[in-house]
């Protein structure tokens, strides 16, 4: 077993011996009884240009073969979407490219995949409705080609422009009418974006719920789920019973997800969510679990990874994406721990640290020795001693 001093977040070194359990990553089939999607980061290439504000410049090879390793855990995989950087520094061409080469990797093994339909090729301050129905259109008409199902993804553009709940239903009236087969919808609250503060129509999204849950039962052949990223559990319950039958409601809620993917005696939340990339080994099999009707082990594979997702998602919730990245190159899956954007800077060393030892107590480290080597080496880095 390893230990390292790590920073603490005071100024102070702590020593922390890692458990030494790998975590089993053999393949699973899907979960049964849920629907269950990671959704997932890009991988840097570290030997090219990826500084703020410039294109991206992606590992393909490495990013490829992360979404193979989440679909060898039995779960889908949701691509092009926030996990992604989507709006945080995949320009839209990469946005296009990661589509159809995600497209071309999943039909080559059957796998589930769904990818985000979004409006980031349009400058909020030069839009108008029709600018974001054509921009939405152009995307959806591409995870079609890609043989994906689409997410349409909340707007900034919308957000910025939309005078009231009629301008929304205008929007996704008219998307839902042109889509080739059902659609998931996405409503990513203000807590993951400030610039969708107000979505909808309403500034508490607590007013939302009816009417979007009026919006679905008008056009529920046309809804396949609705992805819902509010991290308000009672929220998304309330309007997971108001669903026509058939559609499902994906929590996106990376603090309650136990809980709502479990249920209650009215029904429960399937999974589209970031976290779930950062926790594969131990989520897959929580929900093989649950297939099985063993709810104790489901709770003892599940419960322990909150805490880690809680530090993820920790405010600035948006900046999450860091440890998404962080645990990948950790757990191997890159070579570096670089970011698209430069946003490896987003999180700090302490904050590092202590994702480390919870995904070690969570039981998502496939290999300790390495990813005790990779945080010596980012420790070296930073000029702290060991």
């Amino acid at each position: 077993m390893s230990t390292l001093s790590l920073p603490t977040g005071d100024g102070t070194l702590a020593p922390y011996t890692l458990s030494g359990a790998a975590a089993d990553t053999s393949p699973l089939p899907p979960a049964r009884s849920r629907v269950a999607y990671a959704a997932a980061h890009v991988v840097a290439d570290p030997s090219l240009p990826n500084a703020p504000g410039a294109p991206a410049h992606l590992d393909w090879d490495a990013t490829m073969a992360f979404r193979h390793h989440l679909w060898d855990q039995g779960l889908g995989v949701a691509d092009a979407m926030d996990t992604a950087q989507r709006g945080m520094g995949l320009d839209p061409a990469t946005v296009a490219e990661l589509i159809r080469r995600s497209g071309a990797e999943a039909a080559t093994r059957g796998a589930a995949l769904a990818c985000g339909v979004g409006t980031d090729d349009l400058a909020p301050s030069d839009a108008d409705l029709n600018g974001v129905i054509s921009s939405y259109a152009d995307q959806l008409d591409l995870v079609h080609k890609a043989g994906a199902t689409p997410v349409l993804m909340a707007s900034r553009a919308l957000a910025a422009i939309a005078t009231g709940h009629d301008d929304h239903v205008r929007v996704y009236s008219t998307l839902l009418e042109r889509a080739q087969g059902p659609v998931i919808l996405h409503w990513l609250g203000a807590v993951f974006d400030p610039a969708l503060a107000g979505y909808w129509g309403f500034a508490d999204p607590a007013d939302a719920i009816e009417p979007v849950a009026a919006l679905i039962a008008d056009h529920a052949d046309r809804v396949e789920g609705i992805k819902v990223s509010l991290l308000d559990a009672g929220l998304e319950v309330r309007l997971r019973r108001l669903l026509p039958p058939g559609v499902r409601m994906y929590t996106g809620d990376d603090f309650h997800y136990p809980d709502l993917i479990l249920g209650d005696d009215h029904g429960h939340s399937h999974a589209l969510l970031g976290v779930l990339a950062a926790i594969a080994p131990a989520a897959a099999r929580a929900l093989a679990a649950l297939d099985a009707g063993d709810v104790d082990r489901y709770r003892a594979l599940m419960d322990p990874t909150v805490p880690l997702a809680r530090h993820l998602f920790s405010a600035p919730t948006p900046h999450y994406k860091t440890g998404i990245a962080f645990l990948a190159w950790l757990n191997g899956h890159q070579r570096g721990f670089h970011m698209v954007g430069g946003m490896q800077s987003a999180r700090d060393l302490p904050h590092l640290a202590q994702t480390l030892r919870l995904a070690d107590t969570a039981g998502v480290l496939t290999d300790p020795d390495l990813a005790a080597a990779r945080m010596g080496a980012l420790l070296d880095v930073a000029g702290v001693p060991r």
